[in-house]
């Protein structure tokens, strides 16, 4: 067993600010993205912005996640990975402002998103670190973020008015070097195991995939990929909907599905003492399905009811899942536990997700009016089927894991 982690209440204070600020910017520049690119002209490159992430994923965060784990501490690698995405991020806004190629404009974003992909794995291990318990203290602490994220949209919304400007992302990229400067106040956190001969599956983190023989570990992490292709539509086109619905300050109503994020996260510790995680993960994922038929009505009430769900229907798989990762697997894998799902959900569910959203987006729309009824009954169609392979997938421990 390892030994007891510091849990003092100043260390809790740290990171819920680390969670905080690590997810402004995030929402600052995430929400508002599909929009600034169509006030620029460059609408069309939506979808493969959007998938660079995906493309990023394939390649930083299990490399770093690895690093994290038998080499260098994870206080130092989020340190400069912090200072990356802020530079990354600026180069991305500079191509766009000088209106440089499309080819070029990828490029910029491609950067932007290897260095960025592996800051939330990074940062939410340093946190699972220093917990005693994690089903208790990680809900609360990870509500901070949400909060942090909510912070981000209001003020693209009401303080900088930049729902469609590049002012958004310009402050976020300051903001990610507040990130940075917050990782010196952080206590170390040094790697589980430090090997000093390693091999090039170790080096390249590959050996994380030995997670995957285990049954329900699979299960969890599929599900995972499979649940992101539809989820990956909520952020870009509930925005443009909501722009077709003439509804303004979009950012700011998109962060009404925070709301019960923040509600089940302080709620969360309270459900897994009481419920079996398999329930859980299915409350999530049938809350999606319900959430994008209430999109499907497509008028501006029933979006706005359905962005309000958004919260559970992120909260109880993926930081369930999360949770589920640090209390089952080895501490010796948690930074590349968490790293495999971030390469599972933004590579593989995102990757599928943004380009199949694009085609299908494509397909809805013609004559440049898109029949938002049919395109959201199209992911109602994917959230079903993800849930109902998770029913029949997953055994889970059930009420005596002896």
């Amino acid at each position: 067993m390892p030994s007891p982690r510091p849990d003092a209440t100043a260390s809790r204070t740290t990171l819920a600010t680390l969670f905080f600020f690590a997810a402004l910017p995030m929402g600052m520049w995430n929400v508002p993205l599909a929009n600034v690119f169509a006030a620029h002209g460059r609408g069309h490159l939506v979808p493969w912005v959007l998938a660079t992430t995906s493309v990023a994923a394939f390649i930083s965060p299990l490399f770093v996640a690895a690093l994290a784990d038998q080499k260098h501490s994870p206080v130092t690698l989020l340190r400069w990975l912090t200072g990356g995405t802020s530079l990354s991020l600026l180069l991305t806004c500079g191509s766009l402002h000088w209106g440089w190629s499309d080819a070029l404009i990828l490029a910029c974003a491609q950067l932007q998103a290897l260095v960025s992909m592996p800051v939330w794995s990074v940062t939410s291990s340093i946190v699972f670190s220093q917990l005693h318990d994690a089903k208790r203290q990680f809900g609360p602490l990870r509500a901070w973020a949400t909060g942090g994220w909510m912070a981000g949209c209001w003020i693209v919304s009401f303080v900088l008015r930049a729902d469609a400007s590049l002012s958004a992302a310009v402050t976020a990229s300051a903001l990610w070097l507040v990130v940075m400067a917050l990782t010196w106040t952080l206590p170390s956190v040094p790697p589980p195991v430090v090997l000093r001969q390693r091999t090039w599956r170790q080096i390249l983190g590959i050996d994380a995939l030995e997670l995957l023989r285990h049954r329900d570990h699979r299960v969890v992490f599929i599900t995972a990929a499979l649940y992101c292709v539809p989820l990956a539509a909520f952020y870009p086109y509930t925005a443009r909907h909501l722009s077709d619905l003439g509804v303004g300050s979009i950012s700011a109503v998109i962060s009404l599905g925070q709301t019960t994020e923040i509600l089940v996260m302080l709620l969360l510790a309270s459900l897994l003492a009481r419920v079996r995680l398999k329930w859980i993960f299915l409350s999530g994922m049938v809350v999606c399905v319900i959430r994008y038929a209430f999109n499907a009505f497509a008028t501006t009430g029933w979006v706005m009811a359905g962005t309000l769900l958004h919260g559970l229907a992120y909260t109880l798989y993926f930081i369930t899942a999360q949770i589920y990762l640090e209390e089952r697997i080895d501490p010796g894998w948690r930074v590349r536990a968490q790293a495999l799902l971030a390469l599972l959900m933004s590579g593989f569910g995102n990757m599928a997700g943004y380009l199949g959203g694009g085609w299908w987006h494509a397909a809805c729309t013609k004559g440049g009016v898109t029949d938002w009824s049919r395109f959201w009954w199209g992911e109602t169609a994917l959230a079903a089927a993800v849930c109902v392979f998770f029913a029949f997938a997953y055994r889970g421990r059930g009420r005596n894991p002896a």
